[in-house]
């Protein structure tokens, strides 16, 4: 006869092991044997790339040397042809409002010049992002390149974006959570904090860096609370991407560039992208009250992307197909990148010169400083 006792010791592990990701796992060896550097998948949590759409419609094998476009008030496009014109204005109501012919989306029908229609003023400056991030991140995007699907897959608002949340009342045993405590997906369900975003990818993001080359450093001006946050924000890219943390880094040091994979600079570049985004193109619309009550978050600031809006759980946004081919437009002839900024430098530095970066061999001509890049 089953007790109660005999009942209970075989259902508890159970529910321990419910926490747990069960079923198959794989295995990839990404770097040398015995430094760690594996990827393991949990088979059934691999994400499908979305299907891309075809163009609205084939352009004519002329339709780059056709006529230029003409029409009042065009300020990003026009040195476009007819044609090209015509065709991308589909292709952005196919990804943003999805349908092809939905042009009163952003325009008033009336008059297409009119800027009355508050989106119109978004896709003008959406434009100018998506342009930028073809030319000044390709480190991050590639020649794979951005566009509006990338984020949008059809919808106005891409599915997966971020605003402050309100202050937790403090005056109460169950607000008073110091910003975690709360289950939230973006840091795997953990107790990390979940305020995270405003913080590492905002406009005015600080750099995510807790390294420190002893375990009591002693002189480390971070706290704690620093290395929760870091660690929550690491949590998030890694969902984001659909891999664990040694799709970058090597479990033997996480700090050390010379260890780490060559996607560590993709991502380096890529959260400096992001703050870009928020930062550049976002925030300044919203200074300039371009978006309606609502499509402000809870705070009144403007919903703003993370590394989920463009990866959504796989490490290559739409599984690495590239767009920009129907589109090449959108990637700028001829764009000279911006000055590296020093930190920028650094990460060059570390791929170019991995063993300057360890801490144990000197690079030439600086003997006694080993720089360390802001991650």
């Amino acid at each position: 006869m089953t007790t109660p006792r005999t009942l209970l010791t075989g259902v508890l592990p159970l529910l321990a092991l419910s926490g747990c990701e069960l079923g198959s796992k794989a295995s990839q060896q990404t770097g040398y044997r015995g430094t760690g550097m594996d990827q393991i998948t949990d088979v059934s949590s691999i994400k499908a790339a979305a299907a891309i759409p075809a163009p609205p419609y084939p352009l004519s094998a002329a339709a780059s040397t056709g006529p230029r476009v003409q029409g009042q008030n065009i300020q990003v496009l026009n040195n476009l042809s007819e044609e090209e014109f015509g065709h991308l204005m589909s292709s952005i109501s196919l990804w943003v409002a999805g349908d092809a012919a939905n042009c009163q989306y952003c325009h008033n029908p009336a008059n297409m010049a009119d800027d009355s229609v508050y989106t119109k003023k978004v896709a003008r400056q959406m434009l100018k992002m998506t342009m930028s991030l073809n030319s000044q991140w390709s480190n991050h995007t590639g020649q794979t390149g951005v566009t509006c699907y990338t984020c949008h897959r059809g919808k106005p608002v891409p599915e997966y974006v971020w605003s402050p949340e309100k202050p937790a009342d403090k005056m109460t045993i169950r607000g008073q959570k110091r910003g975690q405590n709360t289950p939230d997906a973006n840091v795997g369900y953990a107790s990390l904090p979940t305020g995270v975003f405003e913080e590492y990818l905002g406009g005015n993001a600080q750099s995510v860096r807790v390294a420190a080359s002893t375990a009591y450093p002693g002189t480390q001006p971070l706290t704690t609370r620093d290395a929760e946050n870091s660690y929550a924000i690491m949590m998030h890219v890694s969902k984001s991407l659909g891999v664990n943390c040694t799709f970058c880094h090597n479990s033997q040091s996480f700090r050390s560039w010379s260890l780490s994979s060559a996607q560590r600079a993709t991502a380096w570049y890529g959260i400096r992208m992001v703050r870009d985004i928020n930062g550049s193109h976002i925030s300044p619309l919203a200074r300039a009250g371009v978006f309606p009550p609502n499509r402000l978050g809870p705070t009144g600031a403007p919903l703003q992307v993370n590394c989920l809006t463009c990866h959504q759980g796989v490490n290559k946004p739409l599984g690495g197909v590239s767009m920009i081919k129907d589109y090449p437009y959108l990637r700028p002839a001829g764009y000279n990148s911006q000055p590296r900024t020093a930190a920028e430098q650094g990460v060059v530095r570390a791929l170019q010169q991995p063993a300057a970066m360890t801490g144990q061999i000197s690079p030439p001509n600086a003997p006694n400083k080993v720089d360390q890049p802001a991650r």
